[in-house]
């Protein structure tokens, strides 16, 4: 089976599993804080790309009553999921490889850990197209783990379900990012303990468009 097409079907299927597990998740609330303050228009629109079940966009939404949110999502059991969560908010079902053919502009755009399911030269074309879509002063946020490319692959959910695991180097992206007319990058580092593994460094990436 094509790795795509078992990442999507897995994501799918567990759908109301990363819900439970992850929906009350405060780990990164630091990042969405700097989202909200770094997006200072009043009624910004905001893409949340992979929105999964709406956990970001439920945060941004309490902090921000006044974002106008398109969430988008490959798996339609997390957009189903996403809607019951955030009813003020907009949907769609969309993989983030085609974000090039949404016609609107935004204010920000966020993405929360897409990219481990990118390729590296799939993430450099989201950062490209991200980059047509954002008005001039919009924010970019990126979440992923930085690693040796070499080293993706399958990884083995509780479930049992595979999903293909991407690992990104941030200077690579920091690169793509300026090359991309983006500025003013920041980088937050956020420790995440998997029970019984070792400890993670997740890195989130935002930068502002020229």
């Amino acid at each position: 089976m094509d790795k795509h097409k078992e990442t999507f079907e897995t994501w799918n299927k567990v759908a109301s599993v990363y819900q439970a597990k992850y929906m009350d998740l405060d780990l990164y609330n630091e990042t969405y804080d700097f989202i909200c303050s770094s997006v200072e228009k009043d009624k910004a629109a905001i893409l949340e790309i992979g929105c999964g079940p709406g956990n970001i966009t439920r945060y941004l939404l309490a902090k921000r009553p006044d974002f106008n949110i398109l969430c988008i999502d490959f798996a339609p059991n997390m957009i189903d999921l996403a809607k019951k969560n955030n009813p003020a908010a907009s949907f769609r079902v969309m993989d983030c490889r085609q974000i090039s053919e949404l016609k609107t502009k935004f204010d920000g755009i966020v993405c929360g850990f897409c990219l481990p399911y990118l390729s590296s030269p799939e993430s450099e074309k989201l950062i490209s197209d991200a980059a047509q879509l954002l008005n001039k002063g919009g924010l970019l946020y990126l979440s992923f783990m930085e690693g040796d490319p070499a080293k993706s692959g399958f990884q083995t959910a509780s479930t049992g379900d595979r999903a293909y695991f991407y690992y990104h180097e941030l200077d690579k992206l920091k690169a793509h990012l300026v090359s991309s007319a983006f500025k003013e990058l920041k980088v937050f580092k956020v420790k995440y303990q998997r029970p019984g593994a070792e400890m993670e460094i997740h890195t989130i990436l935002t930068a502002t468009k020229k």
